[in-house]
């Protein structure tokens, strides 16, 4: 069975439309705003061989925050809808990702209880880069934050992200990114040996 879901998310402050494909080969074909952002789901995709296609728009007249957080929140809730009733995946999932000075930890479990821990130590200053048409334009790093815990209240999962050493904002970020989605490919694989099996002494997750 494909483990494949479309969803939208329309509100006074964001047009969110994706698909997902968890057991794609990494394809990232998502109209996006924010070029920051896109970059860290394009890393995501990569490195958890999700396909993931669709487009999101928001409010950034106001500020970004409406726009990161809706977009954790669609993309939890695909692979919650994804999942299904969660027969034969292994549940949880952990990986420590390195990236230069940076190493990033990621632990997460589908147990249908939302719950974020989330220790990056950022340093709140802004990410600065150019649009296409050559204008300047600052990404809130504080809103990555705000992604995961969209992310994780859709999912119904648990997750603790810690960054245990970096400088760099930008790699500190996209490390979690790495860490979150290598994690979560091994949370979602399909365990061979549990097939058709939910994986709770409950029966039920």
């Amino acid at each position: 069975m494909e483990r494949l879901r479309e969803l939208s998310r329309k509100t006074a402050e964001t047009n969110i439309q994706l698909k997902l494909n968890l057991d794609g080969t990494g394809i990232y074909k998502v109209d996006c705003p924010l070029g920051f952002l896109s970059h860290m789901l394009h890393s995501f995709c990569r490195h958890g061989l999700f396909d993931l296609t669709g487009s999101l728009a928001g409010d950034l007249e106001v500020d970004q925050h409406h726009l990161v957080e809706d977009t954790g929140i669609v993309l939890g809730q695909l692979f919650h809808a994804a999942l299904g009733e969660k027969k034969g995946i292994r549940r949880a999932g952990f990986f420590m990702y390195p990236m230069d000075e940076t190493l990033s930890r990621c632990a997460v479990d589908f147990g249908g209880r939302p719950f974020l821990v989330y220790e990056a130590d950022l340093s709140g200053a802004p990410l600065i880069s150019k649009n296409p048409d050559n204008t300047e334009y600052s990404f809130q790093t504080d809103t990555i934050a705000d992604f995961w815990q969209g992310f994780v209240s859709g999912a119904q999962c648990n997750m603790h992200i810690d960054i245990i050493r970096g400088r760099s904002d930008h790699h500190k970020i996209e490390a979690v990114f790495k860490s979150a989605a290598r994690a979560l490919r091994e949370a979602v694989s399909l365990d061979p040996r549990a097939a058709g099996v939910i994986p709770s002494t409950k029966g039920v997750l």
